[in-house]
């Protein structure tokens, strides 16, 4: 018997095909975005199951529409906008899913902030290189050791930092939850400002992109791609930065000015980046971010495009994405349970 289930995301067709291939073979999937109420309110008195993907208001009308609604679940952690006193009033069990990718992007971003501010590239090097380090070698012991034997002077910290997160939906809030253990001031800005209460949760502070860029140690750009937004990170977004501020990216590729960026190490008016996504993918063999970042002191680090994971790991968040719909056809315990 087939279950009429509506799927309600902003995201692109590469996404909405992963998501159809990956349900189980009893649903039956319609696909709107969540801005075309009219289609959606006409569309709820036959769903049973109804996905949400990590934005999108799900409000009184749309859940008393719901006449046989089983389920509400929301991809992601952005839960605020679901009104959860009317799911209860009607009965609909509703719940969210942590996105695995999302966290696996969080953590590359950290992963990028801590290596540039720490110079890794460059303390890798040196470190596999013999060097005359005017000091003889002697075995280590808890009085005998060499403590930054080759002098380096420029060496940073996460901690205490302010760090803007530029994009800020589900991975600039999984990034944000990361930082809370350095204890850093977190700025972010997006098209629609969160809800006063996520931002007190979290300790954010909302700015303008020019204000995020000027104010910040470490800027996180986490843009998709719009017309709007390609080659938007550009050289007025990076001359407006500190001084020394380090600029990392795993937003979508096409976002930054590549050459604007490279002036910008090149000058030293940026102390470092790490990019995941390009203008150009794969990267071409002579692309001018190769060959700086093969100088391990210009603090430039590249990644093949992998901060989601491996591409296993995306085909198990899609799949994930039903497992609270096969438990309540399965007449199983609900996981991620709001209400």
């Amino acid at each position: 018997m087939p279950h009429p289930t509506l799927f309600l995301t902003a995201r692109a067709a590469f996404h909405q095909q992963a998501a159809r291939a990956a349900a189980p073979p009893e649903l039956t999937l319609t696909f709107l975005n969540p801005t075309d109420k009219p289609a959606i309110l006409a569309t709820l008195p036959t769903t049973e199951f109804l996905i949400t993907e990590r934005a999108g208001v799900i409000d009184a009308a749309m859940i008393a529409a719901g006449k046989n609604l089983k389920l509400i679940q929301r991809l992601g952690s952005h839960t605020w906008d679901i009104d959860l006193e009317s799911a209860r009033t009607a009965g609909i069990p509703v719940c969210y899913w942590p996105s695995r990718t999302c966290a696996n992007v969080a953590e590359h971003l950290v992963w990028q902030l801590l290596a540039l501010a720490r110079r890794a590239r460059e303390l890798m090097q040196i470190a596999s290189e013999a060097g005359d380090w005017d000091r003889e070698a002697k075995r280590s012991d808890e009085n005998t050791f060499a403590y930054n034997w080759s002098k380096r002077e420029r060496l940073g910290a996460l901690r205490h930092s302010i760090v803007g997160i530029l994009g800020c939906g589900e991975i600039g809030l999984e990034l944000a939850r990361r930082l809370r253990g350095f204890e850093c001031q977190v700025l972010y800005h997006k098209r629609n400002r969160l809800p006063l209460q996520v931002e007190h949760g979290l300790s954010l502070t909302y700015a303008l992109p020019r204000e995020l860029a000027a104010q910040s140690d470490f800027v996180a750009c986490l843009l998709p791609y719009s017309p709007a937004t390609g080659q938007s990170i550009n050289t007025p977004f990076f001359g407006n930065m500190k001084r020394g501020a380090v600029f990392v990216h795993c937003g979508a590729g096409g976002v930054v000015d590549e050459d604007a960026l490279l002036d910008a190490l090149r000058s030293g008016h940026l102390g470092g980046a790490a990019l995941d996504t390009y203008t150009y993918e794969p990267l071409r063999p002579d692309d001018p971010l190769l060959a700086l970042a093969r100088d391990p002191a210009q603090n430039l680090i590249l990644t093949p495009h992998v901060a989601a994971g491996a591409s296993a790991e995306y085909r198990l968040e899609r799949a994930e994405a039903y497992a609270n719909v096969t438990a309540v056809m399965r007449g199983e315990e609900l996981r991620y349970r709001l209400a």
